[in-house]
């Protein structure tokens, strides 16, 4: 799986992600104005200060680091330090007030932000065998061809004890300690403020018994297999990360994001503004929606005690767009 998404002829060096899924950021700019409401709470608890970071992690092209400065207003955009951390090169055209780095930034203050990150941090995958033992998943990258390999050992065997035990023979689960790390060594790496996961999820009493390893290309639903040609994710055990969860449609309702409808006399007195209106009703839907978008889980991790709190409780029910 690290090769074929991150080696050298891997899938996240050598395509472009948008060309083959779409995320929350790609769906809507009400995402990224959402994104810059919290980043201005960041701002307000942690004082203001001079330069205040926004760690976008597995940013693609830098999609939403290139729209958060038209949400802020002049004064926190000034002082703003943008980071696109992706193992991709640069884009020639960037914005060059955008720091590609392969490696998120160390001490810093601020907002790190990771969309769709972790589903394609690399993991281990596990089977239980008719005894029961739970064995590493070998796999042929030419074909995706599978057979078990060796007992699942140390941490790993730790790991998935304690967060995702296989459900009986033939049952899968995919190892998430890399993940767990992953998270940990990311979240180190400011000083100061709140690491924010957003990502496809799943809890222990949902666990899917055989596992989430996909892939995608060009938009539809592929074999998992590590040749380099599709992308490969699987699922998140987000609980088993430390930090509080909400769903991506409550989060959002709390940053400020509805879905209901613009009043019809809007219709008479401005039609323009009305349809203007009803299509950012009908994009904030989406992006909120039960059974899409809106299940997402949002993990966040403060750094200090005033960025505990900044997702307060979402308001009362949308109408329907």
């Amino acid at each position: 799986m690290e090769r074929a998404l991150y080696g050298p002829d891997g899938f996240f060096v050598t395509h472009r992600p948008a060309d083959h899924f779409r995320t929350s950021v790609h769906a809507s700019p009400l995402f990224a104005a959402a994104v810059a409401a919290l980043l201005g709470r960041v701002d307000t608890a942690l004082g203001h200060p001079a330069e205040l970071a926004f760690v976008d992690m597995a940013a693609g092209r830098a999609e939403l680091c290139g729209a958060l400065p038209r949400h802020l207003p002049p004064s926190l955009a000034a002082r703003v330090r943008l980071y696109a951390v992706e193992r991709a090169p640069r884009p020639p055209d960037l914005d060059p007030r955008i720091t590609w780095t392969a490696t998120p930034p160390a001490g810093v203050r601020g907002l790190l932000f990771a969309n769709e990150w972790l589903d394609n941090v690399p993991v281990a995958v596990a089977e239980a065998d008719p005894a029961g033992t739970p064995r590493l998943v070998e796999v042929r990258a030419a074909d995706g061809a599978e057979r078990l390999g060796a007992a699942v050992e140390g941490p790993d065997l730790a790991w998935l004890s304690r967060w995702w035990p296989p459900a009986g023979p033939c049952g899968r689960a995919e190892i998430g300690r890399s993940r767990s790390e992953a998270w940990a060594e990311a979240v180190g790496g400011l000083a100061g403020g709140l690491a924010v996961a957003v990502d496809y999820g799943h809890r222990a009493a949902d666990r899917p018994p055989y596992g989430t390893l996909t892939g995608y290309r060009a938009g539809r639903q592929v074999p998992p297999v590590p040749d380099g040609t599709c992308d490969l994710t699987a699922h998140v055990a987000m609980d088993a990360l430390p930090g509080t969860l909400t769903t991506q449609r409550d989060a959002l309702r709390a940053l400020g994001l509805h879905a209901g409808r613009p009043p019809l006399a809007l219709a008479s007195s401005d039609p323009a503004a009305y349809v203007r209106a009803l299509a950012a009703a009908s994009q904030a839907a989406e992006l909120i929606a039960p059974g899409g978008l809106g299940d997402f889980l949002w993990l966040t991790t403060p750094i200090d005690p005033p960025c505990a709190n900044l997702l307060t409780p979402p308001p009362a029910t949308d109408a329907a767009p």
